[in-house]
């Protein structure tokens, strides 16, 4: 810090009553000193901004020693904090930030916002993290008071990060389509409040109008028509990431019928007859171990374009599993560059085998290649 900048700082702290100037002044190296990192350099906010997004989502333990940190931008902590991540992420230019998340019935209250915002804002540079993820999932009535409220949230949260963490970045979670399927938010206003908008183009079976079947996690013409719908609202392409599903859906079938059709139970899910909650998610890395030991093995659906087996379980139960894989992600992924789109990402970078064994290492390698922008 320059001489100059040290006196300002004279002129500028007011400390508490009972709190001397110098201790105030003092406080930045105070804060200094509870670095975690063997190189302190390593506590400074990331300020550089990437002109394409590799957005990660951690759910907890030490997998992430083995992400391709290449072309890692942000992780986004879902799990235990961890210095030992904060500080490797930063060695290597990438974001960590915090996920934000409130109870809609409350961030009508300008005092609520304003608590909310100052405790996440506080924690963020305890942690010396980088911003901030919201990830409200709640549904919400088009113009209803908490429609707004959640608009205002987003822009004094983007505005208070900005202003106190310099480079920091404040991103917002939203449904593969803006057409309320699962919840109604004022999208365009959203992302014009925050930095960009995270679509989480997956689990869009939530909402089955029509008869029972099993399906793909992420069909691809429904989720490209939710980037086109988001777009042809006034949603800039470049304020959308791309997130994919690194995980596919075990659904426990009625009957699997001879054309590898497998009817699933009538369970309510949202506003609809059945959807994925008939259905249980499994993680990447299972479905590589379980698909080679299937009665089918994997097949390819041409019309939703994602990949599937069928499998019997110790009690008899035929079982169909869909899920995305390296080819299934990367024609969805191509839509990004001819589009203009932000960036990718995935829910979650601990859903890939992080093991060592040489099969899994060459299939995690290809789920983390397929990420890479086609030049």
């Amino acid at each position: 810090m320059s001489l100059p900048q040290l006196g300002r700082l004279c002129l500028l702290a007011r400390p508490p009553h009972g709190v001397p100037r110098l201790a105030v002044l003092l406080l930045p190296f105070w804060a200094g000193a509870h670095c975690p990192c063997q190189d302190p350099a390593l506590c400074q906010p990331i300020t550089q901004h990437r002109d394409f997004e590799v957005f990660v989502f951690d759910v907890g333990n030490k997998t992430w020693k083995f992400y391709d940190w290449s072309q890692i931008t942000t992780v986004v902590i879902f799990g235990k904090y961890d210095p030992e991540l904060m500080c490797y992420a930063h060695s290597h230019g990438a974001r960590v930030v915090l996920k934000g998340d409130a109870p809609l019935k409350d961030i009508t209250d300008p005092i609520f916002r304003a608590s909310w915002i100052a405790q996440k804002v506080k924690l963020a540079k305890t942690q010396y993290m980088d911003g901030i993820n919201i990830d409200i999932e709640q549904e919400a009535n088009c113009l209803s008071p908490e429609y707004y409220a959640l608009t205002t949230l987003v822009k004094e949260t983007t505005d208070s990060f900005h202003r106190e963490i310099k480079g920091s970045q404040v991103t917002f979670d939203v449904t593969w389509s803006p057409k309320c399927k699962d919840r109604c938010y004022n999208y365009a206003g959203i992302a014009d409040a925050c930095d960009f908008l995270f679509v989480m183009s997956y689990d869009e079976q939530s909402q089955v109008l029509s008869e029972c079947i099993a399906a793909a996690n992420a069909p691809y013409k429904e989720t490209l028509t939710g980037y086109d719908d988001y777009i042809k609202i006034g949603i800039s392409p470049n304020k959308l990431v791309m997130g994919v599903p690194w995980y596919g859906y075990d659904y426990t079938c009625l009957n699997l019928l001879e054309d590898c059709v497998c009817t699933i139970p009538k369970v309510p899910s949202w506003r609809a007859s059945c959807g994925i909650t008939s259905g249980r998610q499994v993680p990447y890395k299972i479905i590589m171990k379980q698909v080679n030991s299937s009665i089918s093995g994997s097949h390819w659906d041409k019309d939703q374009q994602a990949s599937y087996y069928n499998y019997k379980d110790s009690s008899g139960h035929f079982h169909q599993v869909w899920y995305d894989n390296p080819q299934s992600i990367s024609l969805k992924a191509a839509y990004i560059q001819k589009h203009g789109l932000r960036g990718i990402g995935m829910w979650h970078a601990n859903c890939l085998d992080y093991s060592g064994d040489a099969v899994a290492k060459q299939q995690t390698e290809e789920m983390w290649k397929v990420l890479k922008p086609k030049l």
